[in-house]
Parts: C-alpha cells; structure tokens; sequence
C-alpha cells in the first residue's frame, strides 16, 4: 500500500488519491530478474515498491556487479535520478516477482499553490536527505579495510535500524557479497569464523549481534 511510504504516510483517503493523481501515479508488475531500468536509460518516474523486491545496482570498471541497494514493500528507488532528469549508469531489477507504482516528480517542482502540495515537497526533500545519509553509510561500510570490519559495521547499521540486535538482512549470501563488494566464499568463511568467535549468531537472514557497536555513522 502506499501509505506505507513515508512520501504518503497519515494522508487521508481523500488527500492520498489527490497526491497519487499530482504524481501520475501507474503500476506496474515485474517478473523476478525482469529489468525494470537498464544501465543508462532515462527514468522519468521514481518507483515505490508495494510487493517484492527491487535491486538497484550498477557494473565496477571489471564489469562485475556492484550492489548498491535491495528496496522492499514502502521503499523507494531512483528518486533524485527521476529529479534531475539525467542519465545515470544505475540498473535496477526485480530479485523477485514485484508491484512498483511509478510517481513523477514534475508536480512537486517549482512553486506550490496548496497545502498538499507543499508538504509533498517537504516529504520528497526529507527522503533526498535520508537517501545521502544512507550512502553516506555505505562509503562508511566500504571504507573499511578487512571483510570483518566492513561486517562489523554493516551489522551495527542493521542493529541500528531494527532498534535492538536482532535483525534480517534483505540479501542472500551472493547479495550480501556484491553489497559488501567482497568475495562470496570469503564472506561465508568469515561470517563462519565470526560466529566461532562469539561475535554473531545467524540462521540464514536472521542475524543476532553479540560485539560492541562499532563507533562513526550517524
């Protein structure tokens, strides 16, 4: 639902069909590994995912792939590349069977000239500056100079975000890698050593954090 987004959150039925129309809105369906964006094409509309998941990505100067986010039910994608109207080497795909409601921005640009509209743009802006901050904690991840220090700091992140040490990463293990741009079967021996240390226990996806947070981020 659309109301999950924070875009659209505690809009009355009658104030969200009114935003959904100013946005032109349309949904569309994707099958899993569908592209929904390729490398370089324009994105005239940003999506909100309403079911499955969408990964966006993009090729390193190896050609191999570089994970930049998997979005979920309430969660955007392609925001500021939609804005700016400019081409951007982002591709975006479905990692699963997916709905995305396309929204354009050329209705929230320029002057507002009622209520809604207004605060649709202080919404959009807010989600432009927790997107920065989100890279900013992802540089941070990737700054990190060993696979354990760049876990530590991806797991203290989703610690963080789930508000307590338990947690579910929205990647499988090859996911995970590219996110982290680390070797997959390093990945695996570390996190292997990681809980022989005492330092994590996981089943799959679930993860629970037994280390100290590490310090930095936001």
């Amino acid at each position: 639902m659309p109301e999950r987004c924070p875009l659209f959150s505690r809009l009355s039925k009658e104030q969200l069909r009114d935003a959904l129309a100013l946005m032109q809105a349309q949904e569309k369906k994707y099958a899993r590994g569908e592209i929904v964006k390729n490398a370089l094409d324009p994105l005239h509309a940003f999506g909100l995912v309403l079911e499955g998941r969408v990964a966006v990505s993009m090729e390193d100067i190896d050609g191999r792939e570089m994970l930049l986010s998997q979005v979920g039910p309430g969660q955007t994608f392609g925001e500021a590349i939609c804005y700016l109207a400019e081409p951007s080497p982002i591709l975006i795909s479905a990692r699963t069977d997916a709905r995305v409601l396309w929204l354009r921005c050329e209705g929230i640009k320029g002057a507002a000239e009622d209520e809604l509209t207004r605060l649709l743009q202080t919404r959009f802006t807010a989600m432009l500056a927790r997107r920065t901050l989100r890279m900013n904690d992802r540089i941070q991840i990737l700054s990190r100079g060993s696979i354990r220090e760049k876990l530590n700091a991806f797991f203290t992140e989703c610690a963080r975000d789930a508000g307590g040490p338990r947690f579910e990463v929205p990647f499988d293990r090859a996911g995970m890698a590219a996110y982290l741009a680390v070797d997959r079967s390093a990945l695996s021996r570390e996190l292997s050593h990681m809980r022989r240390d005492g330092l994590i226990d996981y089943h799959k996806n679930s993860f629970t954090l037994h280390m100290q947070p590490t310090k930095g981020g936001r």
